[in-house]
Protein backbone atom coordinates (compact mmCIF):
# COMPACT_ATOMS: atom_id res chain seq x y z
CA UNK A 1 0.00 0.00 0.00
CA UNK A 2 1.53 3.27 -0.72
CA UNK A 3 2.31 5.57 1.87
CA UNK A 4 0.51 8.84 2.28
CA UNK A 5 2.75 12.29 1.40
CA UNK A 6 3.53 14.79 4.62
CA UNK A 7 5.44 17.79 3.72
CA UNK A 8 7.08 19.36 6.40
CA UNK A 9 9.40 22.28 6.87
CA UNK A 10 11.05 22.98 10.16
CA UNK A 11 11.70 26.51 11.89
CA UNK A 12 15.44 27.31 10.53
CA UNK A 13 15.42 30.55 8.65
CA UNK A 14 18.48 31.53 6.51
CA UNK A 15 17.09 34.12 4.02
CA UNK A 16 13.91 36.19 3.02
CA UNK A 17 12.72 33.30 0.30
CA UNK A 18 13.66 30.29 3.38
CA UNK A 19 11.87 32.15 6.27
CA UNK A 20 8.84 30.51 8.25
CA UNK A 21 6.06 32.57 5.86
CA UNK A 22 7.78 31.83 2.43
CA UNK A 23 7.79 27.88 3.81
CA UNK A 24 4.14 28.33 4.51
CA UNK A 25 3.56 29.25 1.01
CA UNK A 26 5.99 26.76 -0.54
CA UNK A 27 4.06 23.83 1.92
CA UNK A 28 0.48 24.84 -0.20
CA UNK A 29 2.17 24.31 -3.46
CA UNK A 30 4.38 20.79 -2.66
CA UNK A 31 0.85 19.67 -1.14
CA UNK A 32 -1.39 20.19 -3.73
CA UNK A 33 -3.51 22.36 -2.37
CA UNK A 34 -4.21 24.32 -5.48
CA UNK A 35 -5.87 21.22 -6.80
CA UNK A 36 -8.71 21.63 -4.14
CA UNK A 37 -9.66 24.95 -5.29
CA UNK A 38 -12.64 25.64 -7.94
CA UNK A 39 -12.59 29.17 -9.49
CA UNK A 40 -14.73 31.65 -7.95
CA UNK A 41 -16.03 29.34 -5.41
CA UNK A 42 -15.83 30.12 -1.14
CA UNK A 43 -12.92 28.34 0.52
CA UNK A 44 -13.40 27.73 4.26
CA UNK A 45 -9.74 27.98 6.28
CA UNK A 46 -10.26 26.43 9.25
CA UNK A 47 -8.28 27.68 12.09
CA UNK A 48 -8.92 28.67 15.80
CA UNK A 49 -8.88 31.98 16.79
CA UNK A 50 -7.99 32.17 20.02
CA UNK A 51 -9.67 32.82 23.74
CA UNK A 52 -8.99 36.09 25.15
CA UNK A 53 -6.40 35.73 27.19
CA UNK A 54 -4.62 33.07 25.41
CA UNK A 55 -1.13 34.06 23.49
CA UNK A 56 -0.26 31.22 21.80
CA UNK A 57 -2.58 30.20 19.34
CA UNK A 58 -1.65 30.69 15.28
CA UNK A 59 0.00 33.53 13.94
CA UNK A 60 -2.61 35.79 11.80
CA UNK A 61 0.39 36.74 9.89
CA UNK A 62 0.83 32.80 8.58
CA UNK A 63 -2.89 32.34 8.18
CA UNK A 64 -2.42 34.82 5.67
CA UNK A 65 0.32 33.28 3.75
CA UNK A 66 -2.91 30.63 2.88
CA UNK A 67 -5.44 33.13 2.30
CA UNK A 68 -3.12 34.64 -0.61
CA UNK A 69 -2.61 30.83 -1.87
CA UNK A 70 -6.27 30.60 -2.01
CA UNK A 71 -7.20 33.71 -3.70
CA UNK A 72 -3.73 33.28 -5.80
CA UNK A 73 -5.66 29.83 -7.28
CA UNK A 74 -8.75 31.21 -8.31
CA UNK A 75 -11.43 30.36 -4.98
CA UNK A 76 -13.20 33.08 -2.08
CA UNK A 77 -11.39 32.62 1.46
CA UNK A 78 -12.98 33.14 4.27
CA UNK A 79 -11.54 32.60 8.12
CA UNK A 80 -14.14 30.28 10.02
CA UNK A 81 -14.67 28.41 12.94
CA UNK A 82 -17.94 27.50 15.46
CA UNK A 83 -18.88 29.19 18.52
CA UNK A 84 -18.19 27.38 22.24
CA UNK A 85 -20.39 25.60 24.63
CA UNK A 86 -19.02 26.54 27.11
CA UNK A 87 -18.91 30.41 28.69
CA UNK A 88 -15.90 32.22 27.20
CA UNK A 89 -15.39 34.82 24.98
CA UNK A 90 -16.55 33.05 21.74
CA UNK A 91 -19.59 31.57 22.81
CA UNK A 92 -21.61 33.74 20.35
CA UNK A 93 -20.68 35.15 16.72
CA UNK A 94 -20.43 38.90 18.03
CA UNK A 95 -18.44 37.99 20.73
CA UNK A 96 -16.41 35.59 18.62
CA UNK A 97 -15.85 38.12 15.76
CA UNK A 98 -14.27 40.44 18.62
CA UNK A 99 -11.92 38.48 19.98
CA UNK A 100 -10.82 37.22 16.71
CA UNK A 101 -10.56 40.89 15.49
CA UNK A 102 -8.71 41.54 18.83
CA UNK A 103 -5.99 38.65 18.80
CA UNK A 104 -4.79 39.85 15.24
CA UNK A 105 -7.14 38.64 12.50
CA UNK A 106 -8.16 41.57 11.60
CA UNK A 107 -9.12 42.16 7.58
CA UNK A 108 -6.38 44.10 7.47
CA UNK A 109 -4.13 41.66 8.50
CA UNK A 110 -5.45 38.28 7.04
CA UNK A 111 -6.90 39.66 3.74
CA UNK A 112 -10.22 38.01 4.27
CA UNK A 113 -13.91 37.88 6.02
CA UNK A 114 -14.58 36.09 9.40
CA UNK A 115 -17.78 33.75 9.27
CA UNK A 116 -18.82 31.98 11.84
CA UNK A 117 -20.08 29.19 10.63
CA UNK A 118 -22.44 27.75 12.52
CA UNK A 119 -24.18 31.48 13.06
CA UNK A 120 -24.70 34.46 15.46
CA UNK A 121 -26.03 31.66 18.48
CA UNK A 122 -24.86 28.54 17.24
CA UNK A 123 -28.20 27.22 15.27
CA UNK A 124 -26.88 27.44 11.84
CA UNK A 125 -26.51 23.60 11.57
CA UNK A 126 -26.43 20.94 9.12
CA UNK A 127 -27.22 17.40 10.58
CA UNK A 128 -24.77 15.25 8.26
CA UNK A 129 -25.65 11.09 8.12
CA UNK A 130 -22.59 9.17 9.01
CA UNK A 131 -23.95 6.34 11.13
CA UNK A 132 -21.51 4.98 12.95
CA UNK A 133 -20.80 3.25 15.79
CA UNK A 134 -22.02 6.34 18.55
CA UNK A 135 -23.98 8.42 16.26
CA UNK A 136 -26.23 8.25 13.29
CA UNK A 137 -26.30 12.05 12.30
CA UNK A 138 -23.30 14.73 13.83
CA UNK A 139 -24.36 18.71 13.99
CA UNK A 140 -22.13 20.42 11.56
CA UNK A 141 -22.19 24.10 11.25
CA UNK A 142 -23.60 25.40 8.08
CA UNK A 143 -21.34 27.29 6.72
CA UNK A 144 -18.32 24.71 6.68
CA UNK A 145 -20.78 22.14 5.35
CA UNK A 146 -21.98 24.78 2.09
CA UNK A 147 -18.06 25.97 1.46
CA UNK A 148 -16.90 23.97 -1.94
CA UNK A 149 -13.35 23.22 0.05
CA UNK A 150 -11.95 23.89 3.04
CA UNK A 151 -8.11 24.44 4.29
CA UNK A 152 -7.62 23.01 8.13
CA UNK A 153 -4.89 25.14 10.05
CA UNK A 154 -3.95 23.24 13.27
CA UNK A 155 -1.90 24.36 16.26
CA UNK A 156 -0.74 20.95 17.76
CA UNK A 157 -0.92 21.10 21.39
CA UNK A 158 -1.73 19.46 24.63
CA UNK A 159 -5.58 19.08 25.59
CA UNK A 160 -7.15 17.79 29.03
CA UNK A 161 -9.66 15.46 28.14
CA UNK A 162 -8.26 14.26 25.04
CA UNK A 163 -4.39 14.03 25.75
CA UNK A 164 -3.78 15.70 22.60
CA UNK A 165 -4.94 18.29 19.84
CA UNK A 166 -4.22 18.21 16.41
CA UNK A 167 -5.93 18.23 12.91
CA UNK A 168 -8.48 15.67 13.85
CA UNK A 169 -9.69 18.15 17.10
CA UNK A 170 -9.59 20.90 15.25
CA UNK A 171 -12.20 19.10 12.63
CA UNK A 172 -14.28 17.15 15.66
CA UNK A 173 -15.06 19.87 18.23
CA UNK A 174 -13.95 23.25 15.85
CA UNK A 175 -16.69 22.20 13.01
CA UNK A 176 -19.48 21.08 15.26
CA UNK A 177 -22.14 23.57 16.32
CA UNK A 178 -22.71 24.01 20.33
CA UNK A 179 -25.09 21.67 20.34
CA UNK A 180 -22.67 19.15 18.66
CA UNK A 181 -20.15 19.83 21.01
CA UNK A 182 -22.51 18.73 23.63
CA UNK A 183 -23.52 15.04 22.31
CA UNK A 184 -19.36 14.66 21.98
CA UNK A 185 -18.28 15.59 25.15
CA UNK A 186 -21.49 14.07 27.48
CA UNK A 187 -24.25 11.32 27.38
CA UNK A 188 -25.66 13.00 30.64
CA UNK A 189 -28.69 14.88 30.14
CA UNK A 190 -28.84 18.42 30.98
CA UNK A 191 -30.62 19.89 33.99
CA UNK A 192 -31.75 23.20 35.05
CA UNK A 193 -30.69 25.48 37.90
CA UNK A 194 -34.05 26.69 39.49
CA UNK A 195 -32.80 29.75 40.90
CA UNK A 196 -31.28 30.62 37.72
CA UNK A 197 -34.38 30.02 35.33
CA UNK A 198 -36.41 33.12 34.67
CA UNK A 199 -39.45 31.08 32.61
CA UNK A 200 -38.80 32.83 29.60
CA UNK A 201 -39.58 29.37 27.68
CA UNK A 202 -37.14 29.77 24.52
CA UNK A 203 -35.43 26.22 25.79
CA UNK A 204 -39.49 24.99 25.43
CA UNK A 205 -39.98 26.30 21.93
CA UNK A 206 -36.34 24.67 20.89
CA UNK A 207 -36.63 21.11 22.00
CA UNK A 208 -36.95 18.84 19.15
CA UNK A 209 -38.61 16.79 21.56
CA UNK A 210 -41.15 18.51 23.50
CA UNK A 211 -39.06 17.06 26.39
CA UNK A 212 -39.22 20.43 28.33
CA UNK A 213 -42.01 22.21 29.59
CA UNK A 214 -43.00 25.17 32.22
CA UNK A 215 -43.99 24.30 35.54
CA UNK A 216 -44.70 26.71 38.54
CA UNK A 217 -42.50 29.35 36.21
CA UNK A 218 -39.79 27.04 35.89
CA UNK A 219 -38.41 24.77 33.10
CA UNK A 220 -38.27 20.97 33.53
CA UNK A 221 -37.25 18.61 31.84
CA UNK A 222 -38.53 14.85 30.92
CA UNK A 223 -35.35 12.97 30.92
CA UNK A 224 -37.45 9.99 29.08
CA UNK A 225 -38.44 11.66 26.66
CA UNK A 226 -34.67 14.09 26.07
CA UNK A 227 -32.32 12.68 23.81
CA UNK A 228 -29.51 14.92 24.83
CA UNK A 229 -28.92 16.82 21.44
CA UNK A 230 -27.77 19.85 23.30
CA UNK A 231 -30.10 22.54 21.95
CA UNK A 232 -31.36 24.21 25.51
CA UNK A 233 -28.20 25.00 26.90
CA UNK A 234 -27.44 27.89 23.74
CA UNK A 235 -31.27 29.37 23.75
CA UNK A 236 -30.99 30.01 27.71
CA UNK A 237 -30.35 33.74 27.75
CA UNK A 238 -29.53 33.07 31.33
CA UNK A 239 -27.51 29.98 30.95
CA UNK A 240 -29.98 28.40 33.59
CA UNK A 241 -29.05 25.17 31.62
CA UNK A 242 -26.64 23.18 32.93
CA UNK A 243 -24.09 21.73 30.47
CA UNK A 244 -23.17 18.47 31.41
CA UNK A 245 -19.56 17.09 30.60
CA UNK A 246 -19.20 13.84 31.99
CA UNK A 247 -18.39 10.85 30.02
CA UNK A 248 -15.82 8.06 29.26
CA UNK A 249 -12.62 9.48 28.08
CA UNK A 250 -12.33 6.48 25.49
CA UNK A 251 -15.63 7.05 24.31
CA UNK A 252 -15.28 10.88 24.22
CA UNK A 253 -12.08 10.74 21.63
CA UNK A 254 -14.43 8.06 19.36
CA UNK A 255 -16.84 10.67 19.49
CA UNK A 256 -14.43 13.08 18.48
CA UNK A 257 -13.13 10.87 15.54
CA UNK A 258 -16.72 10.26 14.23
CA UNK A 259 -17.48 14.16 14.36
CA UNK A 260 -14.09 14.51 12.51
CA UNK A 261 -15.28 12.44 9.82
CA UNK A 262 -19.01 14.06 9.67
CA UNK A 263 -16.60 17.73 9.20
CA UNK A 264 -15.40 16.45 5.44
CA UNK A 265 -17.82 14.01 4.59
CA UNK A 266 -19.31 16.25 1.77
CA UNK A 267 -15.93 17.02 0.63
CA UNK A 268 -14.26 14.14 -0.49
CA UNK A 269 -10.95 15.51 -2.43
CA UNK A 270 -11.93 18.76 -1.27
CA UNK A 271 -9.52 19.29 1.44
CA UNK A 272 -5.94 19.60 2.41
CA UNK A 273 -4.38 20.41 5.95
CA UNK A 274 -1.55 21.97 7.26
CA UNK A 275 -0.18 21.67 11.30
CA UNK A 276 1.91 24.24 13.14
CA UNK A 277 3.13 22.00 15.86
CA UNK A 278 5.05 24.78 18.02
CA UNK A 279 4.12 26.49 21.15
CA UNK A 280 2.93 22.85 22.30
CA UNK A 281 1.32 23.68 25.63
CA UNK A 282 -0.20 21.65 27.80
CA UNK A 283 -3.77 22.00 27.01
CA UNK A 284 -5.82 23.96 24.07
CA UNK A 285 -6.38 27.71 22.88
CA UNK A 286 -9.66 27.48 24.44
CA UNK A 287 -7.89 28.43 27.73
CA UNK A 288 -7.61 32.05 28.55
CA UNK A 289 -4.00 31.70 29.33
CA UNK A 290 -1.29 30.08 27.59
CA UNK A 291 0.73 27.19 29.87
CA UNK A 292 4.59 26.54 29.23
CA UNK A 293 5.31 24.57 26.25
CA UNK A 294 5.70 20.80 27.28
CA UNK A 295 7.72 20.32 23.72
CA UNK A 296 10.50 21.74 21.48
CA UNK A 297 9.18 24.12 18.54
CA UNK A 298 9.35 21.21 15.66
CA UNK A 299 7.78 22.65 12.51
CA UNK A 300 5.02 22.98 10.02
CA UNK A 301 3.77 20.13 8.22
CA UNK A 302 0.94 19.49 5.27
CA UNK A 303 -1.07 16.86 3.59
CA UNK A 304 -4.24 15.48 1.98
CA UNK A 305 -4.07 12.69 4.39
CA UNK A 306 -5.67 13.91 8.23
CA UNK A 307 -4.43 10.69 9.41
CA UNK A 308 -0.87 10.80 8.18
CA UNK A 309 -0.48 14.33 9.20
CA UNK A 310 -1.43 13.79 12.63
CA UNK A 311 0.48 10.51 13.17
CA UNK A 312 3.39 12.70 11.79
CA UNK A 313 3.19 15.27 14.43
CA UNK A 314 2.32 13.12 17.17
CA UNK A 315 5.55 10.71 16.18
CA UNK A 316 7.92 14.38 15.51
CA UNK A 317 7.04 15.61 18.87
CA UNK A 318 7.54 12.23 20.79
CA UNK A 319 10.84 11.32 19.18
CA UNK A 320 11.98 15.11 19.72
CA UNK A 321 11.36 14.95 23.68
CA UNK A 322 12.12 11.61 24.03
CA UNK A 323 9.09 10.18 25.31
CA UNK A 324 5.51 10.86 25.34
CA UNK A 325 5.26 14.40 26.40
CA UNK A 326 1.08 13.89 26.06
CA UNK A 327 0.57 10.71 28.07
CA UNK A 328 3.44 12.66 30.80
CA UNK A 329 0.76 15.64 30.84
CA UNK A 330 -2.40 13.75 30.75
CA UNK A 331 -2.07 10.05 32.26
CA UNK A 332 -5.46 9.41 32.56
CA UNK A 333 -6.08 9.92 28.45
CA UNK A 334 -5.16 7.21 25.80
CA UNK A 335 -4.79 9.99 23.27
CA UNK A 336 -4.08 8.21 20.20
CA UNK A 337 -7.17 6.03 20.26
CA UNK A 338 -8.92 8.91 18.13
CA UNK A 339 -6.03 8.52 15.35
CA UNK A 340 -7.17 4.37 14.93
CA UNK A 341 -10.51 4.98 15.10
CA UNK A 342 -10.47 8.03 12.14
CA UNK A 343 -8.34 5.33 10.53
CA UNK A 344 -10.32 2.33 11.01
CA UNK A 345 -13.16 4.52 9.77
CA UNK A 346 -11.37 5.01 6.21
CA UNK A 347 -10.31 8.70 7.25
CA UNK A 348 -6.79 8.01 5.74
CA UNK A 349 -3.93 6.18 6.60
CA UNK A 350 -1.08 5.62 9.55
CA UNK A 351 1.58 4.70 7.18
CA UNK A 352 3.00 8.04 5.70
CA UNK A 353 6.41 9.40 3.99
CA UNK A 354 7.61 12.56 5.55
CA UNK A 355 8.98 14.45 3.05
CA UNK A 356 10.95 17.74 4.20
CA UNK A 357 11.22 20.71 1.94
Amino acid sequence: MEKSKVYFTDLYSDSESRNVLSNVRRLFDKAGFKDLIDDNQQVAIKLHFGEKGNTTYMSPVAVRQIVDKVKESGGKPFLTDTNTLYTGSRTNSVDHITTAIENGFAYSVVNAPIIIADGLYSRNNVDVEINKKHFDKVKIGGEIYNSSSMIVMSHFKGHGMAGFGGVLKNLAMGCATAAGKQMQHSDVKPTIDEETCIGCSKCVKSCPTNAISIVNKKAVIDHEVCYGCGECPIVCPTRAVNVQWDTDEDIFIEKMAEFAYGAVANKKDKVGYMTFVMNVTPLCDCAPWSGRPIAHDIGILASKDPIALEQACYDLVCKEMGHDVFKHAHPNTNSTRIIDYACEMGMGSKEYELIKI
